[in-house]
């Protein structure tokens, strides 16, 4: 085995230093493992947005991660918004964390400096570098650091009492940074800055400032500092390096270098030794939920869902008259396993914390939907108001949302009117505390049209040309350029043909896939139990003045903070604006959450598809695939929201799911076991759940045992395949099922499972839809109102609204003019 390169890169930008760095983290990774260097850096610009992700890339490759940050300080307070007296409005300082101190106290800076140092850049001061010392390393940085910025102006007095500074607030913990990096003003400072380290009595260490992976890298550096300055190649005033050394350099490049100075690559290795950060991501945040002080988390769910349980009951009873005590006593059984299974898990403070927020939503007269994903397949969830369907007369399953064995947080995404998703944020925000609640970033990346542009851009190359370059690109979701260049012949040519093409898209390629941008996540929210600083670095939108957390949703999760997602959907609002007047007009006492699932008018509609402005029903391929199924039945409903997707519409089950509806084909169950399992479905294996279904049913697995199963298959991973074909078949063997049948049953949900869909969702937003359809059958003057009401701001949705009310016979226009003709 070769033994570790005795050099450590400490000062390191990645594409998190945006649109500075250009070094994706994969390719760092593998870079330092081919030159053995033992650990690694990250210590991008006044941020920590990739710590989580190096980390854990770092960890999966055996290298060790230091997380850091090159922080920019204020000269003076973090407040002042000028330059100082050095003329400068920041210098610059690299931070590695030691322990978890230091994590959580790089994580206040970065925070502070977005929050309340922003001044062209995020900013701390040395008020807050005191309070936030503590299991920090410092390196003086390169000459934007305070030190040698001093040494490059020979203010020599003042640069010796800068690190006099630094080293008392960071004892033992300071390095005097030197740099090679052939710049004539770094070997004037290098000078001065070894005269400061021996005079203050200081150690040396060496970094290279890598902002790109390799030396030819360079150029492609130079273009991504135009696209972050709105500069071109051509401008003599763009901000560009003046070297191109500043890339990962190997080891042996880096000894060379510094010959006159060993100890401080030695150095290098042993502040690596010093880093020790370690997280617990094993262990999940939750916010803390306000009880009565003589009872558990789990005596207030346990009351909470048991009460709940009964009020529901009453409805379920009013819509099944025929419930039998039996019946009734299946729901009190499953409402006892799922109660024992969340406590287990430690999960009621989760439940209680959902539940809380959406029934403050409901007794606000905010629309909540009836629930979406796995969540809606669990009773306790239904009996606490979290969702608003019941899960047992459709054959919901607990174990696809949670799984005892396979811990993971329970994910309860919830839908509410947009127009007042906001207030229910505020409402989590006012009661947890401003400083434990925030949104979650996401970022923008340089895709392969949007990298062109923005190539062609700095280049100075003519926006026709480039469009119509970038137009080449073919329209597929998620295309790179390397399978773009592969796919249209005419890029080759162009690039052929024109120097400046080749140029514009070897640059592009480079720097395809960098981070462009941070943003808002449209639904996410973190809910900590304490100050989120102590979990998390966050981020300050200088425009929107919004906080979001540093690290994106993944990242979030992975260290144990508790994310729930608040959607906005424009449908609530379409319903509710619409029963508000049925109940001022027709029907003072309507209830759209009381109508039964069998109404005739409404099937009606759905077999014509006449479904515009019918939730998830509206595109002209759903409406053709309405009138060809034409449901009878709110199992055809669930059918038809899973069902038409790429997957099962290019596999022929959806043909084959009509014909045998309609009896133009057979339905066959290989096994009479499998007949109650697939009936709603005419034998199709339509569900993830109808495959856990029949894995415990004809195999003996535990649900939760069968969820796993479900899982391998849809992730075809071949060894967990073979582990769980031998598994099934073994169970299948113990219930004398016929070793032929079982063996082609496996394979079958082997192929079903890559399209199966979640029952759950679908039944869900099946709901929603069933409601819009109800309301456009029997109060279609109200309904297409209230969705005139909510599209006018789209034109194309107007014009095809108002046709669809003329089809009803509703008159909006009068009848000599056309709908197109008007301007919005």
């Amino acid at each position: 085995m070769h033994e570790s390169a005795e050099f450590v890169h400490l000062h390191l930008h990645t594409q998190y230093s945006l649109l500075d760095g250009a070094i994706r983290l994969g390719d760092l990774v593998k870079k330092v493992k081919e030159h053995r260097m033992p650990a690694v850096a990250i210590t991008d610009h006044g941020n920590m947005f990739g710590a989580m992700e190096f980390y854990l890339k770092c960890q999966s490759a055996g290298v060790k991660p230091i997380i850091g940050s090159e922080v920019y300080v204020a000269p003076g307070a973090r407040s002042a918004k000028d330059a100082g007296n050095g003329g400068t409005s920041n210098y610059h300082l690299v931070l590695l964390c030691e322990n978890m101190q230091g994590y959580k106290n790089l994580s206040r800076l970065v925070s502070a400096g977005f929050k309340e140092g922003f001044y062209r850049r995020p900013r701390v001061d040395k008020e807050l570098l005191a309070a936030h010392s503590d299991g920090l390393i410092a390196l003086s940085a390169c000459l934007k650091g305070e030190v040698a910025y001093c040494c490059g102006r020979n203010h020599m007095e003042e640069a010796v009492a800068v690190a006099r500074w630094y080293d008392e607030h960071f004892p033992g913990r300071y390095y005097i940074e030197l740099q090679e990096n052939t710049l004539p003003e770094q070997t004037i400072a290098n000078e001065r800055l070894l005269e400061v380290a021996k005079e203050v009595g200081l150690p040396l260490v060496a970094t290279n400032d890598c902002h790109y992976l390799n030396r030819d890298d360079a150029r492609a550096h130079e273009v991504l500092l135009c696209i972050q300055t709105g500069k071109t190649m051509n401008d003599p005033t763009r901000m560009h390096f003046s070297a191109n050394e500043f890339y990962v350099k190997s080891p042996e490049e880096m000894a060379a270098a510094f010959s006159y100075a060993p100890e401080a690559l030695t150095n290098t290795v042993r502040i690596a030794e010093r880093c020790n950060l370690e997280f617990d991501f094993k262990t999940y945040h939750f916010p803390q939920y306000t009880k009565p002080a003589d009872k558990s988390l789990d005596d207030v769910l346990e009351e909470q869902a048991w009460a709940g349980l009964d009020e529901r009951l009453v409805s379920v009873r009013v819509k099944n008259p025929d419930l039998t005590p039996e019946q009734e006593q299946g729901y009190r059984d499953r409402l006892r396993i799922e109660l024992d299974c969340i406590k287990q898990m430690g999960f009621p403070g989760y439940f209680l914390i959902v539940a809380d927020f959406i029934n403050w939503a409901k007794d606000h007269g905010i629309p909540v939907g009836p629930g979406r994903g796995s969540a809606a397949g669990s009773l306790v969830a239904y009996a606490i108001r979290i969702t608003d369907l019941d899960p047992i007369p459709y054959n919901l399953l607990f174990e696809r949302f949670l799984n005892p064995e396979r811990i993971s947080m329970p994910d309860i995404d919830v839908d509410f009117c947009q127009d007042r998703r906001e207030e229910v944020i505020q409402y989590v925000t006012g009661k947890y505390g401003r400083d434990k609640v925030c949104q979650i970033i996401t970022f923008g990346t340089m895709a392969a049209r949007g990298v062109i542009r923005d190539v062609g851009r700095a280049l100075d190359m003519a926006y026709g040309e480039v469009d119509k370059i970038a137009k080449l690109v073919p329209e597929v979701l998620g295309i790179n350029l390397a399978d773009a260049l592969k796919q249209e012949p005419k890029l080759n040519e162009q690039a052929d043909a024109d120097p400046r093409v080749r140029d514009l898209l070897t640059t592009a390629l480079c720097l395809e896939g960098l981070t462009r941008h941070a943003s808002t996540h449209a639904a996410g929210v973190v809910v900590a139990p304490d100050v989120l600083e102590e979990f998390c670095p966050v981020y300050k939108d200088q425009k929107s003045g919004s906080i979001t957390t540093q690290y994106s949703m993944k990242y979030v999760e992975k260290i144990g903070l508790v994310k729930f997602d608040f959607l906005g959907l424009k449908n609530l609002t379409v319903i509710n604006n619409a029963v508000k007047m049925i109940r001022v007009g027709k029907t003072p006492d309507f209830d759209i959450a009381a109508l039964r699932d069998d109404d005739e008018e409404s099937y009606k509609l759905l077999q014509a598809g006449n479904t515009t402005g019918v939730f998830q029903l509206e595109s002209s391929g759903m409406k053709e695939l309405l009138t060809k199924l034409k449901p009878s039945c709110f199992e055809d409903i669930i059918a038809v929201c899973a069902l038409y997707r790429p997957g099962p519409l290019g596999s022929g089950m959806v043909d084959d799911f009509i014909e045998r509806k309609h009896g133009r084909k057979k339905v066959v169950y290989d096994l009479p076991q499998l007949e109650p399992i697939l009936k709603d479905t005419y034998g199709v294996i339509v569900y993830q759940e109808q495959v856990m279904q029949i894995a415990r049913t004809l195999a003996g697995y535990s649900l939760g045992g069968a969820d796993l199963l479900r899982r391998a298959m849809g992730k075809k991973d071949p060894a967990e395949m073979a582990k769980q074909r031998d598994i099934f078949l073994e169970g299948a063997k113990k219930n004398a099922i016929d070793m032929k049948k079982a063996e082609a049953i496996f394979d079958l949900m082997a192929k079903f499972a890559e399209y199966g869909f979640n029952k759950s969702h679908s039944a869900a937003y099946a709901l929603v839809a069933y409601q819009t359809a109800y309301l456009k059958a029997h109060y279609p003057v109200e309904f297409m109102a209230a969705l005139l009401t909510e599209d006018m701001g789209n034109t194309d949705k107007v014009i095809k609204n108002i046709s669809d009310c003329r089809e009803m016979g509703i008159e909006v226009l009068p009848p000599d003019i056309n709908a197109s003709d008007l301007s919005f």
